[in-house]
């Protein structure tokens, strides 16, 4: 649309999209746009022209509105407010749960964000947070099976679950993969991943890496008699080729299998959820490509609205950052993240982001997973923060130990184990990690190695 074009429909689109008197229903899905309009347009025109290219408006008036019944299906701006310290405003737009197909949280992105970054009345625009009815959360599959029911298939109660991400990420043979993933499960891990970028490259191809994992995987649960995964990524470059490599991971007697949900794409993901709901699989989620929508606050989708919709699509585990090192995030908005994955009814919180109640009914949770640059320093501060029902995933923090991969898993657990024992006796792990993990490694040689590996990255606050 272009300016010229939009000023001759400015007053078509204040009096139909723009509605300061309209109350949300019950049954609307509703959204808040971050937006950064361009000089001279007010920001009622703004968020009316957001709220008619995302519902059914176009740049003017057409004959064949008179056709449909478009007080009914209109989205409808309806509440403008400041940016506390910012030169942007959040619109509130409520849309008809009748513009979205039933369970295809392919259609609802299609719909909100598909045209309306294009506007030429725009100059940044980000969507910031969607509340879905729980009419239209019902619709949808979501988890395939959800953290209390993994907890039982895995046998793994009462503590974070830990995982390892082999690297190098590409380079090794499928027989040495297997071997590092054998390592780090005998040592203590609950769970090894393939990283996002591992699929079928002439190094390693898909096959003979899902076989040799899996050998690694009996062998360690022979030798340590608990449960282990690990999340072989079927993400393929086609549905087809998806499954195929879903099957038999699914004949081989994996327990888990991993998706690229964003590259992969979610009508595919929603296809390989439902398909491990049916077979009995868990699935876990990375999120690359999150970065490339998200990492400009003011134009983009905000993680939230992605983590929204992992749930909605389907998934068991899903990345979220960790707070500290790497992928770093402010802790409201990471605190924010996990009780939309976890929990059942979420309260509006500004300070974590979240704009809107949002109530996922019966739907089960969605295990938080950390990672990036984190070792055993960080262990107390993850504990406090995140709870029990989240996934503390490493990799340079376990296979950068110097005794070896074994070895670093060993202290890893060790540490997991340790501030589990101390937060349960009322310790505070934020205040006393260091003493915690001094305690502890003086009855583990592989918990104290690591402590002098990572001695100039300690973060517990008593340091």
């Amino acid at each position: 649309m272009s300016i010229k074009g939009y000023k001759a429909g400015v007053k078509e689109y204040r009096e139909t999209y723009w509605v300061p008197s309209y109350t949300p229903k019950e049954t609307d899905l509703l959204a808040c746009f971050k937006i950064s309009p361009q000089k001279g347009v007010s920001r009622e025109e703004a968020a009316a022209a957001v709220a008619a290219e995302s519902s059914t408006g176009t740049w003017t008036t057409v004959w064949t509105d008179l056709l449909t019944d478009l007080e009914h299906y209109k989205g409808r701006a309806y509440h403008i407010e400041e940016v506390p310290g910012e030169d942007c405003f959040y619109a509130f737009i409520a849309y008809p749960i009748d513009l979205f197909e039933e369970g295809s949280v392919v259609n609802v992105f299609t719909s909100l964000i598909g045209n309306v970054f294009d506007l030429k009345t725009l100059c940044r625009l980000c969507l910031e947070d969607v509340y879905f009815p729980l009419s239209y959360v019902m619709t949808c599959g979501g988890p395939p099976n959800g953290i209390q029911i993994e907890r039982d298939k895995m046998n793994k109660y009462g503590r974070s679950l830990l995982g390892c991400t082999i690297k190098p990420k590409l380079g090794l043979s499928a027989k040495n993969y297997g071997r590092a993933v054998y390592e780090c499960l005998r040592g203590g891990f609950d769970f090894t991943k393939d990283d996002e970028n591992v699929n079928s490259q002439p190094v390693m191809r898909w096959r003979h890496r899902f076989e040799f994992v899996m050998a690694a995987i009996q062998k360690a649960e022979a030798e340590t008699g608990e449960r282990k995964g690990h999340y072989l990524n079927v993400t393929a470059p086609t549905p087809e080729e998806m499954y195929k490599r879903a099957e038999f991971a699914k004949e081989l007697g994996a327990s888990i299998i991993m998706h690229n949900y964003l590259t992969g794409g979610l009508c595919a993901n929603t296809g390989l959820a439902n398909w491990c709901r049916e077979n009995g699989l868990l699935l876990h989620v990375h999120r690359t490509l999150h970065a490339v929508i998200d990492c400009n606050s003011h134009h983009g989708i905000h993680f939230r609205v992605l983590a929204k919709i992992l749930r909605l699509s389907g998934g068991d585990h899903l990345h979220i950052g960790t707070v500290v090192k790497q992928l770093e995030n402010s802790r409201g908005v990471i605190l924010g993240l996990v009780d939309l994955l976890r929990e059942n009814l979420i309260k509006k919180e500004r300070e974590h982001g979240i704009m809107f109640d949002q109530n996922w009914g019966t739907m089960p949770g969605v295990f938080p997973v950390v990672s990036g640059n984190i070792h055993v320093w960080h262990i107390p501060t993850l504990v406090s923060i995140l709870g029990d029902d989240a996934i503390l995933q490493f990799s340079g923090g376990t296979l950068g130990h110097p005794w070896g991969n074994a070895a670093g898993a060993a202290a890893n657990r060790v540490a997991l184990e340790a501030c589990i024992e101390a937060r349960n006796q009322s310790a505070d792990l934020e205040k006393e990690g260091k003493d915690i993990l001094t305690n502890a490694a003086q009855h583990s040689p592989e918990l104290k190695k690591a402590m002098e590996t990572w001695v100039s990255q300690q973060v517990v606050s008593n340091v």
